[in-house]
């Protein structure tokens, strides 16, 4: 199973991995146009946190007993065939208990209209993270985990 794994003591905490997530994931694959101009506008799967004298960045870790999959009160979320944690947006209802189950905040609200979840999906239609990949300081990692 491959996993996106940070390491903060390489984050600039410069957000090109939430700007590359969230263009990844737009309609236009454009990073103007999906900002600019997409409606709704996409939203990043990866969030970069911030403390004092720190960043990291934060996406889903894929985790094996999957909080937020137990926590799924339609089944939406799901371990995949491929061993990683994915939602099915045609069952979310958009009631965000896996968002309040997830232990590292890594589930965020999509802004289409039914208001359902997104997560990280490891970029399967790009072949690979393009957080990873655009990362300037290599602060991410796709690893075998």
């Amino acid at each position: 199973m491959k996993k996106i794994v940070p390491d903060e003591n390489w984050c600039l905490g410069c957000k090109l991995c939430e700007v590359y997530c969230l263009t990844a994931h737009s309609k236009t694959k454009d990073i103007i146009k999906a900002y600019r101009k997409e409606n709704p506008k996409p939203v990043s799967r990866m969030q970069v946190e911030e403390g004092k004298g720190f960043h990291i960045a934060v996406s889903c870790r894929h985790c094996e007993d999957g909080k937020c999959i137990k926590a799924c009160i339609t089944g939406a979320m799901h371990r995949t065939p491929e061993g990683f944690t994915a939602v099915d947006k045609e069952r979310c209802i958009g009631c965000l208990t896996c968002v309040l189950a997830c232990p590292y905040g890594a589930i965020v609200r999509d802004t289409d209209e039914r208001h359902t979840v997104s997560k990280c999906d490891l970029c399967i239609e790009a072949g690979e993270p393009q957080c990873v990949k655009h990362c300037p300081n290599n602060a991410l990692k796709i690893e075998e985990v």
